[in-house]
């Protein structure tokens, strides 16, 4: 493994073999997503709003809430952390601020879209885009304000769903040309597309798996054959829980009563093996 986080997500973008990234809503979830062995994680925009404002993906979610989630995501876990930044609020001079404060929160990679604020959703009905100059200009602000050559830029589009397949791929040529690291073309609609764009542009891709949304869902071992840096579930992992909390709370509503049934909840001690609270153990009884 590469010294940092930064460098290792950077050998791991560059290699291109489609690595699995899952999305963490908050701290316990990262802990799952780490222990179960993935390479990295993704810090969602639309998870943290979700699950901790109940409400939909439709700029809801402002720095404040995702330096915070990132912050204690970097304390609980030690893989590289792909940040969702939505569209960095508001204008270049603000990019340059939430590059800044997401880079000392513990980001390892920056993603920034190019939506009409209040953005929303990328699978979503009534997107739209802001003048590529404008998005351009954005990217800039952002490689321009890292302190640490190694903070990776990830500069996405939702130019397909509003101007067309070819305006996204020449959107994201030009971010490229700005100095962004990886480009993410959003809301992709067909398998032939998805085959396509590998070979359209030359810098490293991620493709965004969305379960439900509007891109067909395809492997990971043949995203990684077809030359994908990343592939993203960003909320596979809020809708699991999600799932798993119905399932769960349902079966208590109708018998009244719910045991230790691994079909439906985590045990007590894998739910303290989770926290580390043996660590915690073994600390207080140096300290006390």
């Amino acid at each position: 493994m590469a010294h940092t986080p930064r460098k290792h997500l950077r050998a791991l973008v560059e290699a291109r073999r489609g690595v699995l990234v899952p999305g963490a809503f908050n701290a316990l979830s990262a802990r799952v997503v780490e222990d179960l062995g993935f390479e990295a994680l993704y810090v969602t925009g639309a998870g943290v709003t979700n699950m901790w404002f109940g409400l939909p993906d439709q700029g809801f979610m402002g720095l404040h809430e995702i330096a915070d989630h990132t912050a204690r995501i970097r304390d609980a876990v030690a893989l590289p952390l792909i940040v969702d930044a939505d569209t960095g609020f508001g204008s270049a001079l603000n990019v340059r601020h939430t590059v800044r404060v997401l880079e000392r929160a513990g980001a390892d990679c920056i993603q920034l879209e190019d939506q009409v604020a209040p953005k929303r959703c990328g699978h979503f009905a009534g997107k739209e885009v802001i003048a590529c100059e404008e998005a351009v200009g954005k990217i800039k602000a952002a490689v321009d304000a890292r302190t640490d050559p190694d903070l990776l830029i990830m500069a996405r589009t939702d130019a397909a769903a509003t101007l067309g397949l070819e305006a996204a791929i020449e959107r994201a040529e030009r971010f490229a040309q700005a100095g962004a690291d990886l480009l993410f073309i959003e809301a992709v609609t067909t398998a032939e597309d998805i085959r396509a764009l590998p070979g359209r542009l030359a810098t490293p891709q991620l493709m965004n798996m969305v379960i439900g949304g509007r891109t067909p869902i395809v492997g990971a071992e043949e995203l990684g054959q077809l030359g994908y840096g990343i592939v993203l579930y960003a909320n596979a992992a809020l809708q699991g829980a999600v799932a798993g909390m119905q399932k769960a709370l349902t079966v208590l509503r109708e018998t009244k009563r719910l045991g230790e049934d691994p079909a439906l909840v985590a045990s007590f001690a894998e739910r303290q093996r989770l926290v580390g609270k043996p660590a915690w153990d073994a600390l207080e009884r140096r300290y006390v």
